[in-house]
């Protein structure tokens, strides 16, 4: 007995670690991410997408609650009552207060003797008649009671909508609004990939200019040092080794400055892809790498298809809707009708009882005037229509002049990128040939920083060149919907 408890024990904590390992996901210390990788975490554990998507089913849950409407409607209760045994007197005579004669009452009994001839005087003994009789001559009747008992019934309703024209549309607009709650959830994760990739393009670029910095640091670190050799031997001067010391703590500086913008950017980064801060990321693609494969250049000769753009679809969702409302008032002129089936099942009840167990009936509801009211809701919800075609126009129009602006800048950026490139080229080439004239003594200290100046400034541009193509390229995707 006591080994089968600690089986049943073991196997409980076996299933609670199941189970926790299904519902929580732990987050490692470090994650190794190239592009794509970055961009699906992100869809699946970016905090804003989870309110989109949290958008998406409570529109789901709201054309559930349209479509309901219109099924059946079951409602039940009970009821119960008493009267405390209270007696309801009935008295179906005159009472001493009768303005009828003797004579009147005996000619109204004679009547209805006439009336009904087949009754004996027998029978009518029988049927207690003679007391009627007596009575009336009397001019009253005995009183008659009714005991009202304590009452208790349980109550089955039925409601079912037949026809109701704002109904159907009803249904249609909550089918639309579920559609563009999906497309919104769309457009959130298009920019969320945007995000992801502009900030993954921001890390590349930011370790890619510490890098230059780093290596230009080396160096000149490596100058100073022989400058200073060279100052001791009397081959160079105090200002030489100042001036070359100055640009040294500058990229020094530089260098911290750089870290720190790195940190800032890995931390956007994380932000974006549902990450705390204390997680570290490594990023496996290499910039030039990616910006070789993205073929800027292709992107210049693909169509624009305006219909395939997320914004525009949004927009043509909501015309449609507007299109819905108009629909909705005009329907607001047609009568609705719906049917109900009550049955009402008596526990407990009295002799006095006029209620059926069983009612069924229909409910027609028909418009006739409203001073004008339903003429002014149609015009406005037409209004409102029109003016959503020519929203939906012009944003076609801007979104074809977007396409060839972004187009325009991808052209841009790529010239400028070439040019940048010829220049880091060169710079290059100048700043090695004033660091050996500068060994050699043939060029002064101020002629090898200036050649580093422009030498750094030549690789920053080319940076922000690679930058600048590659967040036009993106930008056109996104607007294409090619993300």
């Amino acid at each position: 007995m006591k080994n089968r408890k600690i089986i049943i024990l073991i196997t409980l904590i076996l299933s609670m670690g199941v189970l926790t390992q299904g519902t929580c996901q732990e987050v490692p210390d470090n994650l190794v991410l190239n592009l794509q990788e970055a961009v699906d975490h992100a869809i699946s554990f970016n905090k804003p997408l989870k309110n989109a998507r949290f958008e998406v089913d409570r529109a789901r849950a709201r054309n559930w609650e349209a479509i309901s409407q219109g099924l059946p409607q079951i409602e039940g209760g009970m009821d119960y009552s008493s009267f405390f045994n209270y007696e309801l007197e009935f008295s179906f005579g005159m009472g001493d207060g009768s303005d009828f004669t003797m004579d009147q009452l005996q000619d109204a009994f004679n009547q209805t003797q006439d009336a009904f001839p087949f009754y004996t005087a027998q029978d009518l003994a029988v049927h207690g008649a003679n007391t009627y009789y007596n009575g009336v001559l009397q001019g009253m009747l005995p009183p008659s009671t009714i005991l009202l008992s304590d009452q208790a019934s349980a109550k089955l309703m039925v409601n079912q909508l037949i026809f109701s024209g704002q109904y159907i549309i009803g249904i249609q607009t909550a089918k639309l609004a579920m559609l563009i709650s999906e497309q919104n959830l769309d457009f959130n994760e298009l920019n969320i990939k945007e995000s992801v990739i502009s900030a993954y393009y921001l890390v590349l670029i930011t370790e890619e200019s510490l890098e230059i910095i780093r290596q230009n640091l080396e160096n000149l670190e490596e100058t100073l040092e022989q400058t200073q050799i060279m100052f001791r031997t009397g081959m160079a001067e105090q200002t030489d080794v100042d001036q070359i010391r100055i640009t040294v703590n500058q990229l020094s500086n530089a260098t911290t400055s750089l870290q720190r913008s790195l940190e800032l950017n890995y931390n956007l980064l994380r932000f974006q892809l549902g990450l705390e801060t204390n997680v570290g990321i490594e990023l496996t693609d290499e910039l030039e790498s990616l910006f070789t494969d993205m073929q800027a250049e292709s992107a210049l000769d693909k169509p624009f298809v305006v219909d395939d753009n997320v914004t525009y679809k949004i927009m043509k969702t909501q015309e449609e809707i507007n299109k819905k409302m108009l629909g909705l008032e005009q329907w607001n002129y047609a009568p609705t009708i719906t049917g109900f089936y009550n049955y009402n099942a008596k526990i407990l009840t009295t002799d006095f009882d006029m209620n059926p167990n069983h009612m069924v009936g229909l409910s027609m509801g028909v418009p006739i005037f409203s001073s004008g009211m339903r003429k002014a809701r149609v015009d406005q919800a037409k209004i409102d229509y029109n003016m959503a075609q020519v929203s939906r126009d012009i944003m076609e129009d801007q979104l074809m002049l977007q396409e060839k602006q972004y187009k325009f800048n991808l052209q841009s950026s790529l010239d400028n990128y070439f040019t940048q490139q010829e220049n880091v080229e060169v710079a290059q080439r100048v700043f090695d040939s004033f660091r050996r004239k500068f060994e050699q003594g043939m060029a002064t200290s101020l002629d090898l920083t200036i050649a580093n100046d422009n030498y750094l400034n030549a690789e920053n541009n080319y940076l922000t060149a690679i930058m600048d193509v590659m967040n036009a390229k993106l930008q056109l995707d996104k607007l294409m919907n090619n993300l």
